[in-house]
């Protein structure tokens, strides 16, 4: 059996991840693939601490335990639910990956390369895609529905500056997000088509 193909799809709070996401997995169903939407803090033990413990809380905890925890869930989720998917052949579309921990824990003052290290248990992605929409956009979104420690403006600006380099980087590809949402579908099934050859 071929294994299967993991793709992560990254962006700022707010700026259509899992609308997006639903959308590719929908997409690939229609077309006849096998594939599972997932995301990240995941469903399991760690994620759902994280949820509660450290999105949910006035003020951010230490960065580095942050990072430790988020490396702990991605790690127990790819082990427990991802690895398990490729292994039969799916498609796996997660909501967040890796990426995240870069930019959002890089951002509170983190070496990349630290972080990295402790994420080395879980492989790169098929394919990672950035959705890109303006940092005003994002805090329009965000303004009076704040649900993490994450989404202050301040926080964010500096995210989109690490996922900015990722992207200069090669490490994602660029989807223009301040569009219709069916203009930014097409143009993310058109990628996922073209570089996974599927």
């Amino acid at each position: 059996m071929e294994k299967g193909k993991l793709i992560c799809i990254e962006g700022l709070d707010k700026s259509g991840k899992t609308t997006q996401s639903h959308l590719l997995v929908e997409a690939l169903r229609s077309l006849g693939f096998d594939a599972v939407y997932t995301t990240e803090p995941s469903g399991g033990e760690i994620g759902r601490f994280i949820e509660r413990y450290v999105l949910r809380r006035r003020r951010r905890i230490s960065a580095s335990i942050e990072a430790l925890l988020f490396a702990a869930d991605r790690i127990d989720h790819f082990e427990r639910e991802i690895k398990p998917m490729l292994e039969k052949g799916k498609i796996v579309v997660s909501d967040r990956y890796v990426y995240s921990s870069f930019a959002y824990q890089g951002a509170a003052g983190l070496d990349i390369e630290w972080i990295k290290e402790v994420n080395r248990m879980v492989p790169a992605p098929d394919l990672a895609i950035y959705i890109d929409v303006p940092l005003e956009v994002v805090i329009e979104r965000c303004r009076g529905k704040r649900r993490s420690v994450m989404e202050f403006p301040d926080i964010q600006a500096k995210v989109q500056e690490i996922y900015m380099h990722l992207v200069r980087e090669g490490k994602l590809i660029p989807v223009n997000g301040n569009r219709p949402i069916n203009e930014v579908s097409k143009d993310i099934r058109r990628i996922v088509f073209e570089r996974l050859g599927i």
